[in-house]
């Protein structure tokens, strides 16, 4: 199966320092998805959860990665970062493979 997203090492060493210091049950996985829709598009998620029945099991670098299987096509093409400046940090979300918008 095809992995839809990928992540960035910073994010990836995140959220691994994310389970090792904030008491994430041991049976919880990495949760990516999506919420919203309609006229303000889609909002993308990231957290912990134990794995549903209507999950998709992935792997990246040795973590588990649940995704719902109706978010998947959502996903695809979506690269996760995480970004630390001197005023704000947290993770990205970038497709590129969606076209840019060109105002007229």
């Amino acid at each position: 199966m095809v992995m839809p997203i990928s992540i960035s090492t910073k994010a990836l060493d995140e959220i691994k320092n994310i389970i090792a210091h904030k008491n994430i049950p041991g049976e919880y996985r990495l949760r990516v998805g999506v919420k919203g829709g309609g006229c303000g598009g889609v909002s993308y998620m990231l957290g912990f959860d134990k794995a549903k029945e209507e999950d998709k099991v992935f792997e990246w670098e040795g973590l588990e990665i649940l995704i719902e299987k109706k978010h998947v096509m959502f996903l695809m093409g979506m690269h996760i970062d995480f970004f630390e400046g001197s005023d704000s940090r947290g993770f990205t979300f970038v497709n590129s493979d969606l076209p840019k918008r060109h105002d007229a």
